[in-house]
């Protein structure tokens, strides 16, 4: 008997672990799959991190039993959503410089970064997001009330998109720039033989690369602080479109140790270092992490008028008449590059807003892809497109990556920027879907509001935050409710080369879900910026929500 109790035990410790074949029940729920029916469920099983099986919540619930149960109680349940382009490590360090996004005034700004100053009295004062679009003296701001504010510490403060920022003399001092200094691809604004402390898109990174590198703390702060955001959003995974090399370890390092638990889709910048790095190790992947591609810079920005066009500017000055923007970098360059990657076998990811630089960047794709492909090479923003120029998507398979809220953010001037009859393939979303059939969707963020929400809302509506304008601006580029969840769950992870693991709630793929407060497929367009995220889940493991 003493020889048959352990025997015993242990058949009933078997019999105890083989109750229960899930980690995870999802139930009464309205699971939108989007898989390639875009099928409808009521549940779905989750094991190991991973969708074992999605349907009918009596069926599931006499197959499975699972460790936990969530009782959804009719809440809408969609794929994790993805955004396909965004900055999340710039992001993460934004959060811990001087806020100046929505800024009303150049002295709002000046105000806000004194009090910034205050709260963090050592080294260089460095800030992000402010418009001079939104402010009503609509023109660059001068350098003259940083100066007398800050004589001696350097403060350096970017616009909202990334392509322009403001110097006062001390950073300018550190970074030698003096007046009538001239660099290719961008402009250091001189106005009277006196700089005014405007520097645009190449001319930044004079002054940045005086600025001393941030400590690992910083750093690991800024990730985590950036993966909260993104968690509250309902952001499972994001394409951070510009990183050196060197952030692959850290990241990496911080996802095994599970501090990082955000997936993450990693471009490399244009870089020489970057190319050797990858080429030599080529495509890194990890359940978390997908390093296999570059990213390059055409052009800049419309708002900050570094945006490349064919025709001048239907706003400038009198002295710049004949202003159409620049390249970034000459046109040699962009062919090598293309070249050598596609010869190792990489993806290519090109900035391109102006309608000069996006012909620029798509005849150089075409000369080097050669037709009908599977490389998915990517043209990022494809903001403002001359319509001959539109039919290289479809023809040469390239993936014109865009940010709907970008539309809906630009729409009150880009009219004044462009003119009536270039902004009617400006924002042209809906034409560029037609191309391809598929179209993936993101955000820009920080030049951008994070939320997929709001991308869903501007896809759609074509509308921004005030309900502005009452009928949508260009409605007939707006897309559907179905496509822009797409955009943002199957069709992002498409254009990653993840469809396979992400992107739908389907067996076999990753359990990365979020659940809503309110059904975004049904609720009234007027709704939508309203919707809460209440739950967000990776790998079956809740990383937002209540407790």
């Amino acid at each position: 008997m003493r020889k048959l109790l352990p025997l015993l035990l242990l058949f009933a410790v078997a019999c105890k672990q083989q109750d229960f074949n899930a980690d995870l029940l999802v139930k009464n729920a309205v699971v939108y799959t989007v898989d390639s029916s875009f099928t409808m469920a009521d549940a779905f099983v989750v094991r190991k991190g991973m969708i074992v099986a999605v349907g009918k919540d009596d069926s599931l619930e006499k197959i499975y039993k699972a460790h936990s149960v969530i009782d959804a109680e009719g809440k809408a349940v969609y794929p994790g959503f993805m955004d396909d382009h965004s900055h999340f490590y710039g992001y993460g360090m934004s959060l811990q410089e001087v806020e100046l996004v929505n800024t009303k005034s150049w002295n709002e700004v000046a105000d806000s970064v004194m009090m910034f100053s205050k709260r963090n009295p050592d080294g260089w004062v460095i800030g992000r997001g402010w418009d001079q679009n939104k402010w009503q003296v609509k023109k660059f701001p001068d350098k003259a009330k940083l100066d007398s504010m800050f004589p001696v510490r350097p403060v350096l403060l970017t616009r909202i998109d990334g392509h322009a920022a403001i110097a006062n003399q001390a950073a300018l001092n550190l970074a030698g720039v003096k007046p009538g200094q001239t660099i290719t691809g961008g402009e250091i604004e001189t106005i009277k033989g006196k700089l005014t402390g405007i520097l645009v898109d190449n001319a930044v990174g004079i002054v940045t690369r005086k600025i001393p590198e941030p400590t690992d703390q910083i750093i690991q702060t800024a990730l985590a602080d950036a993966q909260q955001k993104c968690f509250a959003a309902g952001l499972t995974t994001v394409s951070d479109c510009g990183l050196p090399y060197t952030m692959i370890n850290t990241i990496e390092d911080l996802q095994h140790k599970g501090v990082l638990k955000m997936r993450l889709y990693v471009m490399l910048s244009d870089r020489p270092d970057n190319y050797e790095y990858l080429f030599k190790r080529g495509v890194f992947k990890t359940p978390r992490l997908d390093v296999r591609s570059f990213k390059m810079y055409a052009d800049g920005a419309l708002g900050s008028r570094g945006a490349c066009l064919l025709q001048p500017y239907s706003d400038n000055k009198k002295e710049q008449k004949d202003w159409k923007g620049f390249l970034l970098s000459s046109q040699k360059h962009f062919e090598e590059v293309a070249q050598k990657v596609a010869d190792k076998g990489f993806q290519l990811c090109t900035h391109a807003i102006g309608d000069s630089a996006n012909r620029v960047i798509l005849k150089i794709y075409a000369s080097v892809l050669k037709g009908k492909n599977d490389r998915r090479w990517r043209i990022e923003h494809a903001q403002v497109l001359s319509p001959e120029d539109i039919h290289y998507f479809g023809d040469y398979n390239i993936i014109p990556s865009v940010q709907p809220t970008h539309a809906t953010s630009d729409m009150r001037w880009a009219g004044t920027r462009l003119g009536p009859q270039r902004l009617k393939t400006a924002y042209a979303y809906k034409q560029l879907l037609e191309q391809n059939g598929w179209i993936p969707l993101g955000t820009d963020f920080p030049v951008e509001n994070i939320s997929p929400i709001y991308t869903f809302y501007a896809a759609t509506e074509r509308k921004d935050l005030k309900g502005y304008p009452e009928g949508g601006f260009q409605p007939e580029n707006a897309l559907s409710r179905k496509q822009a969840l797409q955009g943002m769950t199957i069709w992002a992870a498409k254009a990653n080369f993840e469809e396979k693991e992400k992107g739908s709630i389907e067996p076999g793929k990753y359990a990365d879900f979020v659940i809503l407060n309110k059904d975004i497929m049904k609720i009234k367009g007027s709704e939508l910026p309203g919707v809460k995220v209440l739950y967000t889940y990776i790998n079956g493991e809740k990383v937002y929500g209540k407790n």
